[in-house]
């Protein structure tokens, strides 16, 4: 089921020929590593296709690369280029297995590549909402053990890993020992003051900040995306969970 305080659940659907054209410029940049922001056409441009104003957009080889930051507001973490002119916003849970799915099968690898282009820059809140649902504190405890990594560098990697060893959300599996176990798995991340984090739930604040941020964003459930401050409509919602499909919905709503 997708994490939702209604129970609804997401169906798929077919993404919109006409999001083709508008996510022309997003494709080509994910697909060359490298490109620059769009305008509105009016300017003259240099033999290279971009504007004659137009900086190169900045490029990351690898995940590791990636800028991370706490926004001013205390609860959105920034993943991404600052000067990225699309942000799509994500709404997860950790323990939502629907979530899961759209980190490691839909749109996540999709969105990490548009990401790395330096064209969009994602951000997240972390919802803790199944844990009052379901019962426990895995979603608080993971939700924690990603704020303590942000401040190592390390958010994006944890919040993947945590996603690819996700436990099933009935059995609350995201424990101390779940958590810094799967943190290892993490290159410079374990330490005393990370692990000091984990276990004395030192951003409990940062946590319940977060699940207020959510209920009041307009989010009906998780997974749910904003793109420019626009949530993605149900009619393509589907859309999200297909790598291919991903990037021209991301495109069509940035116009």
């Amino acid at each position: 089921m997708r994490g939702t305080r209604g129970g609804t659940r997401r169906t798929r659907t077919a993404a919109p020929a006409t999001a083709t054209a508008a996510v022309a410029v997003l494709l080509a940049a994910a697909a060359m590593g490298c490109g620059g922001g769009t305008d509105d056409g009016g300017d003259a441009k240099p033999a290279g296709g971009q504007p004659a104003h137009a900086a190169p957009a900045q490029t990351y080889a690898t995940d590791a690369d990636l800028p991370e930051s706490l926004a001013p507001d205390g609860t959105t973490v920034r993943v991404g280029s600052p000067s990225a002119k699309t942000v799509v916003h994500v709404y997860e849970d950790m323990r939502c297995p629907v979530c899961e799915r759209f980190e490691t099968q839909g749109g996540g690898e999709a969105l990490r590549e548009m990401v790395r282009s330096g064209q969009v820059r994602a951000e997240y809140t972390l919802a803790s909402f199944l844990d009052d649902k379901l019962g426990g504190q895995g979603s608080k405890k993971a939700a924690n053990a990603l704020r303590a990594a942000l401040d190592a560098g390390r958010f994006v990697e944890l919040h993947d890993a945590l996603f690819a060893h996700q436990p099933d959300e009935s059995i609350d599996g995201y424990t101390d020992t779940f958590l810094l176990r799967t943190a290892s798995q993490v290159r410079g991340l374990r330490g005393a003051e990370f692990d000091a984090a984990v276990k004395g739930m030192k951003h409990r604040s940062f946590v319940i900040a977060s699940e207020k941020a959510f209920a009041t964003s307009g989010a009906t459930g998780t997974p749910t995306l904003k793109v420019n401050g626009k949530i993605v409509p149900q009619s393509l919602a589907g859309s999200l969970f297909d790598k291919q499909s991903f990037p021209m919905v991301i495109g069509s709503m940035s116009q």
